[in-house]
C-alpha cells in the first residue's frame, strides 16, 4: 500500500481541486473516493487529500501521457500526474532505456489501444445483468460481463459520466471505476519474456508521478 495510497491521494486532490471538494457535486471526486475506499485507504487519508486541494499552496498537477516500447517489443502507455514534467519525463525515459526500450512520440500507439470507461461492482443474487444492459444502453453501455462475482461494465471513455450516473441511479456502489486503455491486438508473451517486462513495469509503477500503466500483454 505504500505506493498505492499516494497515487490514490493525488487522484483525490486533483479531482477536488478541479471540481470542488463536495463529492455530491463532483462526480470525479466521488469516483476517486470510491476507488480509494476499495483499496482500504483510511478515511483520514482521504480527508487530508481533499483538504490539500483547498490549501493555497496546493501543487498544480499536470496530466501527461507517455508511450514507449519495452523488452520484447511490448507496447506501453504511461499516464502521469506531476508537478514537475521535466523530472517525470526524464524518469520515464530512464525506465525504458535501462531495459533496451525507448519512448516514442505521444500518439504513436493511440491506434493500438481503445480508451474505455470501466466500472466494477459486486454481483448480488437479485441483480439481472440483462436488464442492466437494456437500461444502460442509452447511457453508453457497450458491454457488461461477470467474472468470479464481479461485474464489469464498459463504455467509451466519453460516456464515463453518463454511465456512472446510471449505475448510481440503480443504487449500485462501484468498487472501482476509471478510464483504461485496452489493447486492440493483445500479444502473448512467454513466461521468461513476462519476467523481463514486469521488471520494467514495476519500476514504472513505483514512480510517484505514474498514475497508471497499460500494455498490450494478452
Amino acid at each position: 500500500m505504500s505506493r498505492v495510497f499516494p497515487k490514490l491521494a493525488k487522484a483525490i486532490t486533483m479531482a477536488a481541486k478541479e471540481g470542488g471538494s463536495d463529492p455530491d457535486m463532483n462526480p470525479s471526486l466521488r469516483t476517486a473516493i470510491q476507488n480509494a475506499k476499495a483499496q482500504n485507504m483510511p478515511k483520514d487519508n482521504i480527508s487530508s487529500a481533499i483538504k490539500r486541494a483547498e490549501g493555497k499552496d496546493a501543487a498544480d498537477y499536470t496530466e501527461i501521457t507517455y508511450e514507449g516500447k519495452g523488452p520484447h517489443g511490448v507496447l506501453v502507455v504511461v499516464e502521469c500526474a506531476t508537478d514537475n514534467p521535466t523530472r517525470t519525463v526524464a524518469n520515464v525515459r530512464h525506465y525504458f532505456t535501462k531495459v533496451g526500450g525507448a519512448m516514442v512520440p505521444t500518439g504513436s500507439l493511440e491506434f493500438m489501444f481503445n480508451r474505455k470507461a470501466v466500472f466494477e461492482f459486486a454481483k448480488t443474487e437479485e441483480m439481472d445483468l440483462e436488464n442492466f444492459e437494456l437500461e444502460w444502453i442509452d447511457s453508453g453501455l457497450e458491454e457488461i460481463e461477470e467474472n468470479d462475482g464481479t461485474v464489469y461494465a464498459y463504455a467509451d471513455y466519453t460516456d464515463f459520466g453518463t454511465l456512472s450516473s446510471a449505475i448510481e441511479a440503480a443504487g449500485i456502489e462501484t468498487e472501482k471505476a476509471g478510464l483504461e486503455r485496452i489493447a486492440t491486438s493483445p500479444v502473448d508473451y512467454s513466461e521468461e519474456e513476462i519476467e523481463d517486462i514486469e521488471k520494467m513495469l514495476d519500476r514504472l509503477e513505483e514512480d510517484e508521478d505514474v498514475q497508471a500503466v497499460f500494455t498490450n500483454i494478452s
